[in-house]
């Protein structure tokens, strides 16, 4: 009987492992080798090995409304992308809220997590600690939710970059990187276009002389700002996007690789990459476009050699004099502190059972949370995972069989290859909306759609033309939440409440026709939905993203405050 769980990680994925051992009747003891929360998204003076890291300028990418939990939606008056400090605020805000404090045990590393010996008969674990002063410590635990995170372990892989260990110049991985101080005057050059490798290129270029971003293959680059000025991550991923993109997949992604490059023309920029563009998860940046087209960033193809102070790229073209090579290379993944073979790859991903539970323990009683990343908020899917594996503890949910989970590892793996680009550097990536219903659909809160529809329209139509907000998870079943449905029909005014620094002019009433129109496109997209399901299976209905039916739904002119 599953009754005390250790918790590794006081980050957003600890947190709501936390709360989720609650719920169940649980009792967890966090260990957290910091001296508070927060995790990656806790700015730290000073930089310290085995511990994310980000840079002062971070905004996140996902808005406050889908990187929330799931019951626990954010204050109206943050902004919709929050700067990493805001975030910082929500999380404690979380904890405060939730009593999660007097469970977390601070400036205490976890040092090994070991198998009792009866472990067969008991699941139960050792687990080794060791405080800041140096005292350890062995206790034994239940069960265990590895939520230590993947951004703690740079990856730089220097002898992809022939004559870097004789740069005349100071080089460093963007783990290192804190702000633009110290590149006054400098040239710059930003190797990698993820997310990190954008960022500190705009960052970068506010004060250098020049900086050069190298890409490999490009990428496509969205803006955290979407149609009619709205959150862009709010516009197109509703359940009836991701149902038309399944259905017309390449039409979709032309329309919306058009509709980017009719921001700016992603070939003219040196961008364009060979993919599509829901084959590999996107640059968010809302200013490398103009930092671009007024010369501040240079696009470079990727680096062949480097030569005392010089940058020779694979085109020909070479940069002398250059100062420092920032290496926005991405990660590598490592759990030091569990027995070794515990965690094996299947093929270049990490045997995980639906990215959580080794397969081949006697005892499902260690699970890994918070370690896939996806185009969306990671806090949703890391909450859905904990509030499956402490159902799994408990023995209410039963897992398949050893060579059923190896199956499905394998079957899972086949699928994102075929669907994502170059998952071999991007092997923890999961499809958003299909991986929460997959696990909602064991748990009992996947949202009923045509019961919704039927039941209550106004939620039902939020539901399936509205964006996909957690709270939908908490409508129904295991920790089903009263607030959910308030929380859904509230959203987008906690998404305009930040805009209301002043009010503007009231514009001209739109006619009656309009809104006729509006009506008349929502219903029918309803009876398109209920047609449909009719004929197909739910899970064969709600899955790929796109991004056509926003109007069908858009919030309303109240909404912004207009009578």
């Amino acid at each position: 009987m599953v009754r005390t769980v250790a918790v590794i990680g006081a980050g957003p994925s600890g947190l709501t492992s936390i709360k989720s051992c609650l719920d169940e009747g649980l009792e967890p003891t966090c260990f957290e080798s910091s001296e508070d929360i927060g995790g990656l998204w806790r700015f730290k003076e000073h930089l310290d090995p085995g511990r994310a890291n980000i840079y002062q300028s971070v905004i996140i990418n996902s808005s406050k409304e889908m990187m929330s939990y799931s019951d626990f939606p954010p204050p109206a008056h943050l902004p919709n992308n929050m700067h990493h400090s805001q975030l910082l605020i929500y999380l404690r805000l979380y904890a405060e809220t939730f009593d999660l404090f007097k469970h977390i045990v601070f400036q205490t590393t976890v040092v090994s997590v070991r198998q009792r010996p009866d472990f067969p008969v008991s699941g139960q674990w050792e687990v080794e600690t060791e405080r800041t002063e140096g005292q350890r410590e062995s206790q034994v635990f239940d069960a265990v939710m590895v939520c230590t995170g993947h951004f703690t372990q740079p990856h730089l892989p220097l002898k992809d970059f022939p004559g870097i260990e004789e740069f005349e110049g100071r080089y460093l991985h963007s783990w290192e990187y804190r702000s633009a101080e110290g590149l006054q005057g400098k040239r710059v050059v930003v190797v990698g276009i993820g997310n990190s490798g954008g960022d500190i290129a705009v960052d970068a270029s506010r004060v250098a002389e020049q900086v050069y971003l190298s890409t490999r293959k490009g990428a496509w680059v969205v803006s955290r700002v979407g149609a009619g000025g709205l959150p862009g991550d709010l516009v197109g991923t509703s359940r009836l996007d991701k149902l038309l993109q399944k259905l017309f997949p390449s039409w979709i992604t032309w329309m919306m690789e058009k509709n980017l490059n009719q921001s700016f023309d992603h070939r003219l920029y040196g961008l364009q990459p060979k993919h599509g563009f829901f084959a590999q998860i996107p640059v968010v940046n809302d200013d490398l476009p103009g930092r671009i087209i007024s010369g501040r960033v240079l696009i470079k193809p990727n680096i062949g050699e480097i030569r005392g102070s010089s940058v020779a790229f694979e085109d020909g073209s070479v940069v002398d004099k250059v100062d420092v090579v920032v290496f926005a290379t991405g990660y590598n993944y490592d759990f030091p502190f569990l027995p070794s073979g515990l965690l094996a790859n299947s093929s270049h991903r990490l045997s995980l059972y639906r990215n959580v539970f080794p397969p081949g323990l006697a005892r499902p009683s260690l699970a890994v949370v918070g370690f896939v990343c996806n185009l969306g908020a990671i806090n949703p899917l890391a909450e859905m995972q904990a509030r499956w594996a402490t159902r799994v503890f408990k023995g209410l949910l039963t897992l398949p069989s050893e060579e059923a989970m190896l199956q499905d590892i394998k079957r899972d793996t086949s699928t994102l290859q075929n669907r994502f680009a170059c998952l071999e550097r991007h092997p923890l990536q999961v499809d958003h909306i299909p991986y929460l219903d997959s696990m909602a659909e064991e748990l009992g809160v996947r949202p009923n759609l045509l019961g919704l529809l039927l039941r209550e329209p106004g939620v039902g139509l939020r539901v399936l033309l509205g964006p996909c907000t957690p709270y939908q998870y908490r409508l129904r079943g295991p920790g089903q939440w009263d607030g959910a449905r308030q929380a859904i029909l509230t959203q987008w005014e906690r998404v305009a409440q930040p805009f209301r620094t002043r009010m503007a002019a009231q514009p001209e009433s739109k006619t009656r026709a309009s809104c006729s129109l509006r009506l008349t496109l929502t219903l029918s997209g309803a009876v398109l939905l209920l047609t449909l399901y009719t004929r197909h299976s739910l899970s064969s209905l709600l899955s790929h993203p796109t991004g056509l039916l926003y109007k069908l739904y858009s919030p309303s002119e109240t909404m912004w405050g207009w009578k």
